[in-house]
């Protein structure tokens, strides 16, 4: 069973096709075990038979209307106007758009594009060159999945059977605090290069900017306080996301056309497709080491070894770190998360906590060399060569990094707004 645990990750990390190899793997093992096929029928429909996994499609489905219409133009507009001229404006404005249209989409590579698109020529208007613009661009896109709502939260919550409001909540304060670290880092990078920007602040042009994005600022603030206020449910939170942002695109802005919200259809539902074949394949992997008592084991190690929960926790960030480099969020998440949260239980964890440990150190794959997927999507969208990106990134893994640790040391960081309501 190791031989074929250590080989399943070996295949992972060399490339290759995550979903087929997972249900092949699941397919040999159940062969040695004379498990019917009955039974791993079952496991694949129970393992998508969940009401929490409603919300992918959704907050999908809502993140592109936003992106392919005027409303995160909106936003990107009111948020430049909020920071207004000094050191660092604009790189702050980027980090703040992106922050903000995270928090509606859930989705980092949808985050780079749409914000990307935007605020990269304005940074090099301004006089950043390209290796710092393309890679602020592309780590600020890393807080779409910390903060909520979040699909990789939303998938963690389903495989560590966790409530998602709770992952939700425990992600505000945390997807804040890294934002605050980027736009700190881009204050001290403008002033070293002697570099102030932007429009000197106007009321007048908030006031406007304002009006011409209140419908798109306002979704955010549905979403997420219909959640907290527990007006509904983060899966009902996602069809109204959705059905906000059709309305809004088609008869108050009316920047799209029923074509074209055919088209965004046709690519979210197969986003959605990839994910749920991958949740599918992940699902009977789970059932197995399950079922062969693999967490169980691994815990009486830890312990006959005597590690810590630090100990415990310190492994898993660099375990976590490495895998984030060669595999996607929603696939490290599906297969580790029932490897790593039962141990994690076992040693004192809250699982809250771990859930956005794990949430953190994948954001900072999704742009870390060589195969961070918002690396590519950067490099499609701004036209960019990738090695600019790579140098651009480099620094802020580190500011990341040092987020990461601050969040890892302190729970009560994730926790405080679970403790007070």
């Amino acid at each position: 069973m190791w031989v074929v645990t250590i080989s399943s990750f070996a295949f992972l990390f060399a490339g290759g096709t995550i979903f087929v190899f997972l249900l092949g793997l699941s397919m040999w093992i159940l062969s040695g075990n004379n498990i019917p096929l009955a039974v791993v029928q079952q496991v694949i429909f129970g393992s998508i038979d969940k009401f929490s996994l409603l919300a992918i499609p959704y907050f999908i489905f809502a993140g592109e209307l936003m992106a392919r219409g005027s409303m995160s133009k909106r936003l990107i507009d009111w948020v430049l106007a909020i920071f207004g001229k000094h050191h660092g404006s604009v790189p702050m404005a980027t980090v703040g758009a992106s922050t903000i249209f995270g928090a509606v989409s859930g989705s980092s590579p949808a985050t780079v594009a749409a914000v990307g698109r935007m605020m990269y020529p304005i940074l090099k208007e301004s006089g950043y060159n390209t290796r710092f613009s393309s890679g602020l661009v592309t780590a600020a896109g890393g807080i779409a999945i910390v903060i909520p709502p979040s699909i990789a939260m939303i998938l963690y919550a389903a495989s560590a059977e966790q409530s998602i409001a709770d992952l939700f909540l425990a992600g505000v304060i945390p997807g804040i605090f890294l934002a605050i670290l980027l736009g700190g880092y881009s204050y001290l990078y403008a002033s070293r290069q002697g570099i102030r920007e932007g429009q000197s602040f106007n009321f007048s042009r908030v006031l406007t900017t304002t009006r011409r994005g209140f419908w798109a600022l306002l979704m955010p603030a549905i979403v997420l306080g219909g959640i907290y206020a527990g007006v509904f449910s983060p899966t009902e939170a996602a069809g109204i996301a959705c059905v906000y942002a059709l309305v809004v695109s088609l008869f108050i802005y009316r920047d799209l056309s029923f074509a074209e919200v055919w088209r965004i259809s046709i690519g979210s539902a197969a986003l959605t497709g990839q994910i749920l074949l991958l949740v599918c394949a992940a699902g009977v992997i789970s059932w197995l080491v399950t079922t062969q008592g693999i967490p169980g084991q691994i815990a009486a190690t830890i312990q006959d070894l005597g590690l810590s929960k630090w100990s415990y926790l310190l492994i898993v960030n660099v375990l976590l770190l490495i895998v984030g480099c060669v595999l996607d969020p929603v696939s490290a998440i599906l297969v580790l998360t029932p490897l790593l949260a039962p141990i994690a239980q076992s040693l004192g964890i809250d699982l809250v906590h771990f859930g956005l440990i794990m949430t953190v150190n994948l954001s900072i794959g999704m742009f870390s060399p060589p195969f961070g997927l918002n690396i590519f999507v950067a490099q499609a969208s701004l036209k960019v060569p990738t090695h600019e990106i790579y140098k651009g990134v480099l620094p802020l893994l580190v500011v990341y990094g040092f987020g990461l640790a601050i969040i890892t040391i302190f729970p009560s960081i994730s926790l405080f707004l679970l403790d007070i309501l």
